[in-house]
């Protein structure tokens, strides 16, 4: 928002933003699009093969991994053809994310006191960095052995896994996005706390509570007999734990300060 502009001066202003953010991320969608092959069979597909980078790095370190072989099906028409479309779509909007708020920032920020620019720069950086932490545990981790284990599973050997598109797609997309939220966990503690709504040491007397509820959570997000695996997912997650125990206590000095 630029000073001295009127409203519709900003409008018009917003409106180009607009513009510009849609026509990067169409852009990006149609690279996406017609580049396919690298996009499922690199990206997407790539967590079902047993050479999968996570798969290498575990049989480096020493540990067996058996990769089961999965199916993977397509019982609906148009099914293919909207997997595509959309999964173009949101890659782009991972891809343009950065730019994205970029544009977003330089909007707002003719609007922001001096004092309010280096804070809201720094919480922009966090939140890109938790979020593409999150994403990348949960690409190169959580789902993969997740959907070894899932898509392995047999109550009887008469029961054949033949995993439907739809539902591989549904569950990368969603687990993914769900480990992003998950790792905004500090930043929202550090929110909550300038106000006044979250404490440190209410954190730390539930800290046992925690620890209980993150293996819970890591026993369910990878529902495998492995303990190893489960530490894997619960050792990020119970040091988001503690770093947001930190970023509360960064807040309430910053609050006792002001």
């Amino acid at each position: 928002m630029a000073e001295g502009k009127t409203f519709w001066g900003h409008v018009e202003v917003l409106r180009w933003v607009l513009v510009r953010c849609i026509g990067v991320v169409l852009a990006l969608a149609i690279l996406a699009f017609v580049n396919k092959e690298f996009v499922f069979e690199e990206l997407i597909l790539a967590p079902c093969d047993s050479d999968f980078a996570t798969y290498r790095l575990l049989r480096t370190l020493g540990f067996a991994v058996d990769v089961g072989k999965v199916e993977m099906i397509n019982i609906n028409l148009a099914s293919q053809l909207m997997t595509h479309l959309s999964i173009s779509f949101y890659l782009a909007v991972v891809v343009a994310f950065p730019y994205l708020i970029v544009e977003l920032w330089l909007f707002v920020k003719p609007a922001l006191y001096g004092d309010e620019r280096k804070p809201a720069v720094v919480a922009i950086l966090a939140f890109f960095f938790q979020f593409f932490m999150g994403i990348a545990l949960a690409y190169f981790l959580i789902f993969p052995l997740t959907f070894n284990f899932l898509g392995t599973y047999q109550v009887s050997q008469r029961v054949a896994n033949q995993i439907s598109l739809n539902s591989y797609i549904s569950t990368f997309i969603g687990l993914l996005f769900m480990m992003g939220l998950v790792f905004e966990m500090p930043i929202v503690a550090y929110f909550f706390a300038r106000i006044g709504v979250l404490r440190s040491d209410f954190l730390k007397r539930w800290r046992k509570v925690a620890v209980v509820l993150v293996l819970v959570a890591s026993a369910f997000i990878t529902p495998s007999t492995d303990v190893f695996t489960m530490l894997l997912v619960a050792l990020p997650l119970w040091l988001l734990y503690e770093f947001s125990i930190l970023v509360c206590v960064k807040a309430e000095r910053k609050s006792d300060q002001s």
